[in-house]
């Protein structure tokens, strides 16, 4: 995968996938990152709040009896070796731009530095209404966009 600095000189822009109308983003997200695991993909969970991040570490840790999923968190000795990494900022100082999920209302810093990016959107009304927000955004940048709904 590209570093930060060879994937922003890249003309590619960021590929952006929206997954819409999620009931439980604890459990949509822990299942997403086990399926990019199973591509041999190197993921960043982004959230400001560091009591969700707790959460998906959390569950990261019970989603499977037989099953582990490597993850810490962005601060932590082991992150530039680890595939899932827990972060709250500071994505310009990740130690890989495969793939970025954001479970934000915002839009991430420096998330142009990923090859893609995944856009998890609630069913909440408020949060539906963010996501369109920044939906529109990223057309008008002209990144490359997928929209798909949870069922």
């Amino acid at each position: 995968m590209a570093s930060a600095s060879e994937n922003s000189e890249n003309s590619e822009k960021t590929r952006i996938d929206f997954h819409s109308n999620v009931a439980d983003k604890l459990n949509y997200t822990c299942r997403l990152i086990r399926k990019a695991r199973a591509a041999n993909c190197k993921v960043i969970v982004f959230h400001p709040d560091k009591q969700v991040l707790q959460s998906i570490d959390a569950a990261l840790w019970t989603l499977e009896e037989t099953g582990f999923l490597p993850h810490v968190m962005a601060d932590d000795a082991l992150a530039a070796v680890t595939p899932v990494i827990l972060s709250m900022g500071k994505l310009d100082q990740s130690p890989h731009f495969e793939l970025l999920v954001n479970l934000s209302t915002r839009t991430p810093e420096n998330f142009y530095l990923f090859a893609r990016m995944i856009e998890i959107v609630s069913s909440d009304q408020e949060e539906t209404q963010l996501g369109r927000e920044r939906y529109r955004q990223y057309h008008q940048q002209a990144f490359p966009l997928s929209h798909n709904v949870a069922k």
